[in-house]
């Protein structure tokens, strides 16, 4: 099994969803510092369409990704999970991240009382869990590998024994923060998902997925050895 393996955030069939297929990818599976989050949502002459605009500009296409990442179909995710920059209290140092499963946000704290947020997927029922933990490692394009528990319970998982290389299809997305607790890697990860679908939803085994450019924000910006506060649901 390679390191680039996971199994918190997938089920039986190879994605994070109950119903999803293994090579489909249902990945495990809101303005932005880059400009939605200068909009103020009950000023004067701000209109939804000038909102669905600036998140179509954030959430563009990425050609010159090793694989390129298609544009996300905005209106298929609610605009309050957009990328934005929020007033957050937290004692938190800047730079942490902070998951709130509860109501499907990450946010990365900036310090000032402020903070990024980003909307996310998060675990299913039975799969939520919390705690402290830390970036032990940051992948891009990573391989994934199933553990052998879902080799039992999805034979046809098997081919992949020896890993699935990094691409579209691939569960793990475009970049992984790979979460670890006292030196050991938890099998929990933030990773990078293409299905707009699954935003503001729990879906997982327990990884936290946001949009392919959410996660390219936010790893970034993200070095290793930084502190991650997942909260109770």
């Amino acid at each position: 099994m390679t390191d680039d393996r996971m199994a918190g955030g997938l089920d039986e069939r190879g994605r994070p969803g109950p119903d999803a297929g293994l090579l489909s990818r249902r990945s495990f599976l809101a303005g932005s510092a880059l400009g939605i989050g200068a909009l103020s949502l009950g000023g004067c002459g701000t209109t939804d369409t000038l909102l669905m605009a600036e998140a179509a500009k954030t959430y563009g296409p990425m050609p010159n990704e090793k694989f390129p990442i298609p544009a996300v179909d905005i209106s298929k995710v609610n605009p309050k999970y957009y990328r934005r920059t929020v007033q957050y209290a937290s004692s938190e140092a800047p730079g942490t991240i902070v998951v709130d499963p509860a109501n499907y946000y990450v946010y990365r704290i900036e310090g000032d009382g402020a903070a990024t947020r980003y909307g996310a997927n998060v675990g299913r029922q039975g799969f939520l869990w919390n705690g402290n933990a830390y970036v032990g490692r940051k992948s891009e394009w990573a391989t994934w590998t199933p553990p052998k528990e879902m080799i039992r319970r999805q034979p046809e998982a098997a081919k992949y024994a020896r890993g699935m290389p990094g691409g579209l299809d691939n569960p793990l997305g475009a970049r992984t923060l790979h979460l670890y607790q006292n030196g050991a890697y938890t099998l929990y990860t933030i990773y990078a998902s293409s299905d707009a679908e699954s935003i503001g939803t729990g879906i997982t085994s327990g990884c936290v997925g946001l949009l392919s450019q959410d996660m390219i924000h936010l790893y970034a910006q993200t070095p290793v050895k930084t502190k991650v506060v997942v909260l109770p649901a």
